[in-house]
């Protein structure tokens, strides 16, 4: 589809993506920073913003299976694979030069005897659970650590875990994961195993657990902190700004009676005579279907509720604060429009969810559209 008849668009700034990264560069360092670009970015396009960062000194990329990894490779920064790998992906992988995690005896075994197999070496990183119980070797699993240290063709480079509850500070168990993870690796080093990277800080840990970004530590992931995002729960230590603006049109303009139902399960019926618009975006857009009769969007600067429930490509609003509005105007959904702002946050909020969710939820249907400033 031409992009000149594009109903929705989501616009990222890709200037706001980079001063984000400096901002968290800046207060981790002397830490590396790792840019986690999995699911297409949140979905706001991985090369984009990959491109956006790749010149402002971002050490490498981190993605969650091989198709990803492989879109980046072109960008010329180290990329690596979080959490795993299927047996199919790894001799590509291995060939690639793509950075591999090893959360397990197998399939360390499995790059082990791919490297073997192609005369090569892969870099890897050991994945260590310490609480959050999907994947990786217990705190408790030295030995099968030792084991693939001393598998042929592996550089165990870094060391890695991962937390679950890093957007409370001063979390006991956070605390407790750091403990056990830096007891494990005092037991390695004792052994002579030792990693040149270590990391544990996700953006939730870099607002709100220092220590994760300071000696033995020297790397961190970030991911929605640079979408300018934080979970709901927890500090914002850094200040990031919104990097998404999502807009679509106005459809129709009605004039509907007292009495009258709108939208499925006819769960809004107007109070009295109501003028109301019909815009050009719905849950297959990203607009989730909790801001029925309960969310809002901004026409010409006015607020509109929104009423009803939302359908898949539609959704009626409440036009009475925008008497002017017409067919074919521009309607944000989120984002800035004169005085008032509709942001994720509000949108999560409504959910009962987090900003992920919604970020993540943006339709593919709708036009990305980058700008640098």
């Amino acid at each position: 589809m031409s992009s000149a008849h594009r109903r929705v668009v989501l616009e990222v700034n890709l200037g706001t993506v980079r001063n984000n990264f400096q901002k968290i560069a800046t207060a981790v360092s002397p830490c590396g920073v790792m840019a986690v670009l999995k699911a297409n970015a949140y979905g706001l396009g991985a090369r984009a913003v990959g491109e956006a960062v790749a010149g402002a000194g971002v050490n490498r990329f981190g993605v969650a299976e091989l198709d990803e990894a492989l879109d980046l490779l072109y960008l010329g920064v180290p990329v690596q694979i979080l959490g795993s790998v299927l047996a199919e992906e790894i001799p590509e992988a291995v060939a690639c030069g793509i950075v591999l995690p090893i959360p397990d005896r197998e399939t360390g075994q499995r790059i082990s005897d791919a490297c073997v197999r192609q005369s090569r070496q892969a870099l890897c990183h050991v994945k260590i659970d310490t609480g959050m119980g999907r994947l990786g070797f217990p705190a408790d699993g030295d030995a099968d650590v030792r084991f693939v240290g001393s598998l042929p063709g592996l550089v165990l480079e870094g060391v890695f875990t991962h937390f679950p509850m890093a957007y409370r500070r001063g979390s006991a168990v956070t605390e407790a994961q750091i403990e056990s993870f830096l007891a494990m690796l005092g037991r390695l080093d004792s052994a002579g195993m030792g990693f040149r990277l270590r990391h544990a800080a996700n953006s939730d840990a870099i607002n709100n657990v220092g220590r994760v970004y300071r000696e033995p530590f020297n790397m961190v992931r970030t991911g929605i902190n640079l979408y300018g995002c934080f979970d709901t729960e927890g500090a914002r230590a850094v200040d990031v700004r919104s990097v998404l603006t999502l807009r679509t049109r106005l459809m129709a303009v009605r004039e509907l009676p007292a009495g009258a139902t709108v939208g499925y399960g006819c769960t809004f019926q107007t109070p009295a005579r109501m003028r109301v618009g019909t815009i050009s975006a719905g849950y297959a857009d990203g607009l989730p279907l909790a801001l029925s009769n309960r969310g809002r969007v901004l026409i010409g600067g006015r607020v509109c509720p929104v009423v009803g429930r939302i359908s898949m490509d539609y959704t009626t609003v409440d036009l009475s604060q925008a008497p002017d509005a017409r067919s074919g105007d521009v309607v944000t959904c989120i984002g800035t429009d004169g005085d008032d702002q509709v942001n994720i946050d509000e949108w999560a909020a409504i959910k009962g969810t987090h900003a992920y969710d919604i970020i993540c939820s943006i339709g593919g249907r709708g036009e990305r559209r980058y700008r640098s400033v």
